[in-house]
């Protein structure tokens, strides 16, 4: 270890190696502790260094850079700060193991995140889609506590400018928050930088509703096409309010045909709460056509693999089509079921239960279809009118 007089052209012209040697420390003469190290593999460069002694007395090197990307003016300078630091008490390198102990996102999701939600949410699969598909290549490289609120907030608007939903963007920042909440509670780290970001406006409350026309169109195609199987569902879904997958996860032991109640279990309804249906005429048509009581348990058979149907959505697609409806999602018969209701003068609080919501204003949205109704009600006050009934003073 040479001491040297570390200046500007000692650093120009003399940072090589002596022959048959791997590397050698050039010590500066003037501060005690820095060092330039150069190797033989990269003659005329070389790494600034700080020797220091911890508080348990070990020797330790802190990087500074190398003299491709740092003056020897600033690497001095910051060479003084550590050891001013260091002798306040301060460990940069074990500040620096620390850090480098903090979990990458990627391992933090991977790891502990999911491990944490598979067995405890049932829209883990969505997680993990959003995870692998775009989060990973954006955070999964970085640590939990260098991940910024600016960061996020530019990938939020990045997927916007993608050409996404702006729900499906909220989706993906929503779950970096809950993801890194539990970091916190876990103690992986202080603060949230997700919090309080902005949320892009979803106006997602669409719903498709039929005339008469358009539903004899649709039903006309329910009750003729060969897949009478996804027919039946259809038939279903559109009698009874039920989700889709409500109504396949339905087993026979959930039905009473005789006092006309199919009852949602609670790990299949969406606000994980037991309730019960009412079966109409509609709905008991559709399950004495089922050719899957008493040898399956489930309602809804795949009759070729004998395996419960899982999803309908390529035959649903075909459907539609044909009825000319091409716009109408599976979903939209739960609103027409809703429709059904409202436009015949039921109460909100009626519909809500059957259609289990946990929130009366997810209802609400539905009273707007009444405008039959009122008009009707309307009509009896002008009907009063014009028989020349005047209102008593």
């Amino acid at each position: 270890m040479p001491i040297v007089k570390l200046d500007s052209n000692f650093i120009s012209n003399n940072l090589k190696t002596p022959d048959n040697v791997s590397r050698i420390e050039m010590c500066c003469s003037e501060l005690k502790g820095f060092y330039v190290e150069v190797r033989a593999t990269s003659q005329g460069q070389g790494t600034f260094y700080l020797r220091s002694k911890n508080i348990a007395g070990k020797t330790c090197h802190q990087h500074i850079g190398r003299t491709t990307d740092i003056s020897l003016t600033d690497a001095r300078k910051q060479a003084k700060i550590l050891k001013a630091e260091i002798a306040l008490g301060a460990d940069p390198r074990g500040q620096e193991k620390a850090r480098k102990e903090i979990l990458l996102f990627s391992d933090f999701f991977e790891n502990h995140y999911l491990p944490y939600v598979i067995p405890r949410k049932r829209s883990w699969k969505r997680d993990e889609e959003l995870y692998r598909l775009r989060i990973k290549g954006v955070l999964g490289s970085k640590r939990l506590n260098t991940i910024t609120r600016l960061a996020i907030q530019n990938f939020h608007s990045a997927l916007k400018a993608e050409g996404l939903a702006a729900a499906t963007c909220n989706h993906h920042v929503k779950l970096i928050k809950h993801s890194l909440n539990l970091a916190i509670d876990w103690d992986m780290l202080e603060i949230n930088p997700a919090a309080r970001i902005p949320l892009f406006f979803e106006d997602n409350k669409k719903e498709n509703y039929l005339d008469d026309e358009q539903l004899q169109s649709l039903l006309a195609v329910l009750y003729s096409d060969p897949d009478h199987m996804a027919s039946r569902i259809a038939l279903f879904l559109l009698s009874t309010g039920c989700r889709l997958n409500e109504a396949l996860s339905a087993k026979w032991s959930d039905v009473d045909m005789v006092k006309r109640i199919f009852i949602v279990r609670a790990i299949n309804s969406k606000s994980k709460r037991l309730r019960s249906v009412p079966l109409n005429d509609s709905a008991l048509a559709v399950l004495s056509q089922l050719d899957t009581e008493e040898t399956f348990d489930y309602l809804f058979i795949n009759l070729k693999t004998e395996k419960p149907i899982t999803s309908i959505n390529r035959t649903w697609t075909r459907l539609r089509n044909r009825a000319g409806l091409p716009h109408l999602r599976i979903h939209d018969l739960r609103h027409m079921y809703a429709s059904f209701l409202v436009n015949s003068g039921r109460q909100i609080y009626e519909i809500k239960q059957i259609l289990g919501h946990a929130d009366i204003k997810t209802t609400e949205r539905y009273a707007h279809l009444s405008t039959k109704t009122l008009q009707n009600a309307a009509d009896s006050a002008s009907l009063m009118i014009r028989r020349g009934i005047k209102p008593s003073v």
